[in-house]
């Protein structure tokens, strides 16, 4: 069976050296296929010689340390011991990891290494089994086919059975010892440049709208936008069900399993984001002690309702993010379901005519309430339409089902850079993503898109230092955090949650802070300010707002006016 343009037998054979493949992520996404097939495959020489390929790849620091570690220690052992498996092959794997650990620069790496500690602790036969069973089968059984992202994922997940779980515990002993010896907390540089603003400040009202998965409202009964017009969805804004028509309900609804579902989420979730930060708390040994107990099936279940409730989290966290310390800002909700490949329809022209439709309706809401900043802490490319027709049912044929994601692509692409122009004196915040990726050649929107009331926003750690999932490119302006940002999810609680979708509100923050001391400015100016405040990386890498800064240097425009 083929999947895209190779067949799985001839990617490991390929040479890549007479393509030209401007983009680094995508090489790197190329290499790692190779890479796992020529492990699978015993060819470990051959495998070595491709992690030094995908090495020289990665700009950011702790990612040049870090990538194919742990595949180069298998490899190592494998040839020490004469194969992959077994007593010799495990004591071979724990010297070799440990060598390659020992050195490795703590302040550098340490987030990675928490990360790849988590791994070692959830990684388990029926986490891999459940990702295929809700990744991967529903495009088999509907068209028959993978797409190329697709096949690449099934090709990780039998390494990940083959060759990570067998060794994963003593990579967690190693990884343990490591952190163990070396940890030493990174300061955290954001709250001496937070700016809390009062009333003394002498504010102006400001609106800024969540276009998200909708906000539990009643979070915010003092920062929430009341129109005294409504719309057909009601007084605090604009929702939109998946198929782009009006809704009245401000957060994504849940069926009953899933309201049902949530309380649970909400409890285990400080648990797994614990372990995906590699930390040892009670919360953490709690999930772990029960992902040990449960089936594949339970773990598709658990993974069917971690989408929807996660995204339903979504806008709410965004929300108290965008909020923080301006008593000025005005909530305003402006829901829609950007989870396209999880939808269970098949895209077609007609449902994304119908989304430009209501695209446009919010770029009409956003203009007439005025309407001074919007968060868009989402992004969309063609391959996610190309996901979303495989597992609806787009065909077998790769060439035909690409065209056609293009050709659907190209209309949303349309719709949200017609509505982000139809608002000129709206500014318009958006996440970079968390693909690693550079956002111009995968071409990601919104964050792609050169407007001149866009800004595009990455993400670091709380010391300022990038993280390993920030996308990247000229497209991407500023930093802000984006790591273990507190706030608030539907009923109340607060969670800590990474991605860059928790740096773009952190940008918005600043932004609607600048509007309410200065009603004045523009679009183009907010963005200027946020820009000069900013503190350059050594390496030039990252720009990291400082609020403090910016609103200094508005504070003394305003004086020399």
């Amino acid at each position: 069976m083929k999947f895209g343009l190779y067949a799985f037998s001839d990617l490991r054979k390929v040479s890549l050296d007479g393509y030209r493949i401007e983009d680094k992520s995508t090489l790197s996404e190329l290499f790692n296929a190779k890479l796992a097939l020529q492990e699978l495959a015993g060819e470990y020489a051959a495998g070595l010689r491709t992690i030094a390929a995908l090495r020289a790849l990665e700009q950011k620091p702790a990612s040049k340390l870090l990538t194919g570690l742990f595949a180069q220690a298998r490899l190592q052992a494998a040839i020490d011991a004469g194969g992959a498996s077994g007593p010799a092959y495990e004591k071979a794997f724990r010297r070799r990891y440990a060598e390659l650990v020992a050195p490795l620069p703590w302040a550098v790496v340490q987030d990675g290494i928490r990360s790849g500690f988590g791994s070692s602790l959830t990684l388990s036969r029926a986490a891999i089994v459940a990702g295929v069973t809700t990744e991967l089968d529903p495009a088999i059984a509907r068209s028959g086919a993978l797409d190329s992202t697709q096949a690449w994922k099934l090709i990780g997940s039998r390494l990940a059975l083959k060759a990570m779980l067998p060794i994963s515990a003593a990579r967690g002993e190693v990884l343990r010892a490591y952190i163990a010896k070396s940890e030493v907390a990174k300061p955290d540089i954001w709250a001496a440049r937070e700016v809390t603003l009062t009333a003394a400040d002498k504010l102006a009202p400001v609106n800024v709208a969540i276009w998200d998965s909708g906000i539990d409202v009643s979070l915010f009964p003092e920062q929430l936008f009341t129109d005294p017009t409504p719309t057909a969805s009601g007084t605090h804004g604009l929702a939109f069900d998946d198929f782009g028509l009006p809704s009245t309900e401000w957060l994504y609804p849940l069926s009953d399993a899933q309201k049902a579902a949530y309380p649970a989420f909400r409890e285990m979730i400080q648990g797994r984001l614990d372990l995906q930060y590699g930390l040892d708390s009670p919360a953490a040994r709690a999930v772990r002690e029960k992902f040990q107990t449960m089936s594949p099936a339970e773990m598709h279940e658990m993974f069917e309702d971690d989408k929807v409730l996660g995204f339903y989290s979504h806008g709410t966290h965004c929300a108290g993010i965008a909020v923080r310390g301006n008593p000025a800002a005005r909530l305003v909700v402006a829901r829609f379901n950007d989870q396209l490949p999880d939808l269970p329809f098949a895209p077609t022209e007609a449902w994304a005519n119908q989304m430009t439709t209501a695209f446009l309706q919010m770029s009409d809401y956003f203009r007439t309430r005025h309407v001074r900043v919007v968060n868009l802490s989402w992004g969309d490319d063609a391959q996610e339409f190309e996901t979303w027709l495989s597992k609806t049912g787009g065909g077998a044929d790769p060439e035909a089902r690409k065209a056609r994601a293009a050709a659907l692509f190209a209309l949303w692409k349309q719709a949200i850079q017609s509505a982000i122009r139809s608002t000129p004196d709206t500014l318009f915040v958006t996440a970079a993503g968390n693909s690693d990726s550079n956002v111009g050649f995968i071409e990601d929107v919104p964050a792609s898109l050169s407007e001149p009331n866009l800004l595009a926003v990455g993400a670091v750690n709380q010391a300022g230092d990038e993280t390993s999932f920030t996308s990247h490119g000229d497209a991407v302006v500023v930093h802000a955090s984006g790591f273990q940002v507190e706030s608030f999810v539907p009923g109340g609680a607060r969670l800590p949650f990474s991605g860059t979708s928790m740096a773009a509100p952190n940008v918005v923050n600043l932004a609607a802070k600048l509007f309410a001391l200065d009603p004045t400015l523009t679009p183009a100016q907010v963005i200027e300010l946020i820009r000069r405040g900013a503190s350059a990386s050594e390496d030039g890498r990252r720009h990291l707002i400082d609020e403090t800064h910016s609103v200094k240097l508005l504070k003394a425009e305003r004086l020399v006016k």
